[in-house]
């Protein structure tokens, strides 16, 4: 377990001129806006290149984007949601196969917590100002590599990943698994797993209107796009 503090925001001309700048996709959790971090993530993969038989994709952000957390506790049950996720997905195959998957493939995917929306606004500033500390830990990031991807019916795909997942500025190895339908040139993607605040060092808050469990059920569903990058042939 290794704790990240914010690091400093990162312009388009870092990534055109710095590009040593950029640190390794699962741990570049810094203080960023979505837009900047879209440019971040582009930079890092122009930086590699895309070589022939490769394909990457990105999420597409003018299609539905949800990330939904829920607490069950025995007394209460909430859900917080936010459409703010971004990233990016470099295959080592042209498109999802049984053969998709190794050190040449990386993922990496960022949530804006500043943005949860629980429905009421005192409890979404607690949670953003004093358990989840935005303002200095204002992403949750997941990056890493595709371990396996099985192939289901109806053009759908299981795909188990493997990296590291930061939230509040401490990082944890995880393998999550996600499902994605093929839709036109990209993927429908939908994941689900939990998250153990305790893990995170997230104190579980306590007040009357902010119960939480120390165990919260992630989801996220987005479409991946095929994005364009330069190319190596």
């Amino acid at each position: 377990m290794s704790r990240t503090g914010s690091t400093r925001v990162l312009r388009t001309t870092d990534v055109r001129e710095r590009p040593d700048a950029l640190i390794s996709l699962s741990c570049q959790l810094g203080s960023r806006t979505v837009h900047v971090i879209s440019l971040v993530l582009v930079g890092i993969f122009l930086g590699a290149a895309v070589l022939s038989g490769q394909q990457a994709y990105q999420v597409a952000l003018e299609s539905d984007r949800l990330v939904r957390f829920t607490s069950r506790t025995v007394i209460d049950e909430f859900e917080g949601t936010t459409e703010r996720v971004d990233g990016l997905v470099l295959l080592n195959t042209e498109e999802l196969t049984d053969r998709t998957g190794g050190p040449e493939s990386e993922i990496y995917f960022e949530v804006d917590l500043a943005s949860l929306d629980t429905g009421i606004g005192m409890r979404d500033r607690q949670m953003r100002d004093s358990y989840l500390e935005v303002e200095q830990y204002p992403y949750a990031a997941f990056g890493g590599t595709i371990e396996q991807v099985v192939s289901l019916p109806g053009a759908m795909f299981r795909v188990t990943t493997r990296g590291v997942l930061g939230i509040h500025g401490v990082e944890q190895e995880r393998a999550l698994t996600c499902d994605l339908a093929t839709v036109n040139e990209g993927y429908h993607v939908n994941c689900s797993f939990p998250v153990f605040l305790s893990d995170h060092d997230i104190e579980i808050p306590k007040l009357m209107f902010l119960k939480l469990n120390n165990e919260i059920r992630m989801e996220l569903d987005f479409i991946l796009e095929p994005a364009e990058l330069d190319s190596e042939n």
